[in-house]
């Protein structure tokens, strides 16, 4: 498959993503952050782990836990956390900063020298997220703010572990995303009853939106990411985000009611240049890299920094 053809399919994740709010909002139990994490995480992790068929084996246990905690069960809490806690958008202001913290560790874990031209179109992608979703409503709340930053450097860490930790021998996309799935999902059960309680009774409304989060939304949308992930640059897959909050703004135009000014759909056309522009002009990595057995990549295996070993 060409490069064209893989960035597409990949950018079905962010698009995905960006009916999540809708969904909460119009099918789902209201305040509930925590369950709503688990249900997305957990069922999907526990499918897709009964089709691979494939356990983590030696140091991928303590690895698909910890790509699943910087993935999946730190950022879905946190996600959820700042968007209640944030007007109008904000927290996908803060969190389109994320374009700009996998370049700095890219740089740091990949040996991937940051280039101008991927430091400005992080920042003009940025800026046009926020033409899109930033209201004036209200003063910000730290503890949002802090909670969408984290969010933010979270997936990021998370998407640049992924990539240079590649997977093991053997082992295909799917199973990666199932381990990171399910440890995700079995971090935030317990975080779930202990600060929200039992689940909520559950009508047909937020039985088919939770289906609709497990199985479109997570396992397929995340399982396109991971695959992504190992197929372009981690910088390349970032730069894909900004469609999320783009998409949101569409469905809350299309399916709500919500209007589009004309300042928001100037940011749209900017954030949507930039998600283009970042990638253009990189070449991806010949081929995914493959952990060895033991957990190491083998030597036969492309550096993931054009040749410098890790």
């Amino acid at each position: 498959m060409n490069r064209s053809a893989t960035v597409l399919l990949t950018a079905l994740a962010p698009v995905s993503w960006g009916t999540t709010y809708a969904v909460t909002t119009e099918f789902l139990p209201a305040d509930r952050p925590l369950f709503t994490g688990m249900m997305r995480a957990l069922p999907a992790g526990l499918l897709l782990l009964a089709l691979a068929r494939v356990l983590p084996r030696g140091v991928w246990w303590v690895k698909a836990a910890v790509l699943g905690a910087l993935n999946i069960g730190a950022f879905f809490p946190l996600l959820f956390l700042s968007a209640y806690r944030l007007p109008g958008g904000m927290a996908a202001v803060v969190g389109s900063v994320g374009p700009l913290i996998v370049v700095g560790l890219s740089a740091v874990l990949l040996g991937q020298r940051p280039t101008a031209r991927s430091v400005l179109t992080g920042v003009v992608a940025a800026f046009g997220v926020s033409l899109v979703v930033l209201q004036a409503a209200g003063a910000l709340d730290v503890v949002g703010v802090v909670a969408a930053f984290v969010s933010a450097a979270s997936m990021s860490t998370g998407t640049v572990l992924t990539k240079r930790w590649g997977r093991p021998d053997g082992v295909g996309p799917l199973a990666l995303t199932a381990w990171q799935l399910t440890a995700g999902g079995l971090l935030i059960a317990p975080l779930a009853l202990l600060v929200e309680g039992a689940p909520p009774a559950l009508d047909g409304r937020a039985v088919g939106g939770y289906l609709y989060l497990a199985l479109a939304n997570t396992a397929v949308a995340y399982w396109l990411w991971f695959r992504g992930i190992g197929r372009l640059t981690a910088t390349q897959v970032t730069f894909l985000g900004p469609l999320s909050p783009l998409t949101a703004a569409v469905v809350g135009w299309a399916a709500l009611g919500q209007s589009l000014t004309p300042m928001q759909l100037t940011g749209m056309a900017v954030a949507f240049g930039a998600t283009v522009a970042g990638q253009l002009g990189v070449r991806p990595p010949a081929r995914e890299p493959i952990a060895a057995p033991g957990g190491n990549r083998r030597k036969d295996s492309p550096s993931l920094s054009g040749g410098r070993a890790l």
